[in-house]
């Protein structure tokens, strides 16, 4: 089985944040990156196949410098192109490489790729070792613990152990099962019950490789419970939805000694990124849909979002206004 290197992440990565469609794009990585110094950020996923034969690449690579680490998420089943966008990746400075197999889109599945490739191991193995060979990064794997009628812990255990053998540093286990007939993604996500034990037996009987729980943590008490048998936590919708909920990431997590921010100290410390991005033709509702979740739980919190919701999208926030209405977030204490 692959052997864990020095520099790999096992004691780096212990809560990092899920790629997810539509939500991790850079911007909200920015914010999560000034919520968190230490936390894992992923790209959305991007289908190989599309990255390959495209001529706008930055469109699909580009990263700000501050959101290391960061790991870049592929989707795809064919080793030759994936050996060319791994080469990409490297090149383009990403510290970590990601393998869907997890996505449950009837989109992805009829492309083969995604979670119905669960159901071909030999195939995962192969694209694995595609990307182990063309570069020098770590290559993980995100996984369901089933998919299907294959949903038995044989076909989980002898899958993971078939990747490993491949070269897989990292193995990202979402606990719950995926049916891709007659439930869609979001469906997907809620309806299939999470199987923790299935996870935790999973790492006890495979001591020696690195295994990180995924599926239903809304809080960072859970994730530190969850530390206790696993080697890492992932955190998707619950973090994009409640940024602010995950604050103490660091203190708590990694136990750096630093002030958590407010929402006020967040969208400030912002202010620079925004200007830059609104000079290069960038819009403002671009970065402010994923601001707006941080403020809730505060006394006219949706006053403050419909304010910023309505000025961006009509193109008519700036950035006068939004130092404005973020002081009065500082006055309040937020």
């Amino acid at each position: 089985m692959s052997s864990i290197h020095p520099d790999s992440i096992k004691n780096i990565h212990k809560l990092s944040i899920a790629p997810m469609m539509d939500c991790t794009d850079k911007h909200f990585r920015m914010i999560m990156r000034k919520i968190s110094s230490k936390a894992l950020l992923y790209t959305e996923m991007i289908v190989a196949q599309s990255l390959f034969h495209t001529d706008k690449k930055e469109k699909f690579l580009d990263f700000n410098n501050e959101e290391h680490p960061i790991s870049i998420q592929f989707g795809g089943d064919d080793p030759e192109i994936l050996k060319e966008t791994a080469k990409m990746a490297e090149d383009w400075g990403y510290d970590e490489i990601n393998f869907n197999v997890g996505c449950p889109s009837p989109r992805v599945c009829s492309g083969n790729f995604g979670a119905s490739l669960m159901k071909d191991p030999d195939r995962v193995a192969k694209c694995i070792e595609s990307l182990k060979n063309s570069c020098s990064l770590p290559v993980t794997i995100k996984h369901r613990i089933g998919v299907d009628d294959n949903d038995s812990f044989r076909d989980l255990n002898n899958f993971v152990k078939h990747i490993a053998n491949a070269g897989a540093d990292r193995f990202t286990v979402h606990a719950r099962k995926a049916i891709l007939k007659g439930l869609n993604p979001k469906q997907n996500r809620t309806i299939p019950p999470l199987k923790y034990e299935i996870v935790k037996k999973l790492k006890k009987l495979n001591p020696e490789l690195l295994i990180e729980i995924n599926g239903g943590f809304t809080n960072i008490d859970e994730s530190l419970k969850a530390l206790n048998y696993f080697d890492g936590v992932m955190i998707g919708r619950s973090v994009y939805k409640h940024p602010l909920r995950w604050s103490k990431i660091d203190q708590k997590v990694y136990g750096l000694n630093k002030k958590p921010k407010s929402a006020s100290d967040i969208i400030f410390s912002l202010i620079p990124y925004i200007e830059k991005h609104l000079s290069t033709g960038g819009k403002s509702w671009d970065i402010c849909k994923h601001l707006i979740n941080l403020v809730e739980g505060i006394p006219k919190a949706k006053i403050w979002r419909n304010q910023i919701s309505t000025k961006s999208i009509k193109k008519e926030l700036k950035i006068e206004d939004l130092l404005e209405l973020t002081s009065r977030l500082e006055e309040m204490g937020y």
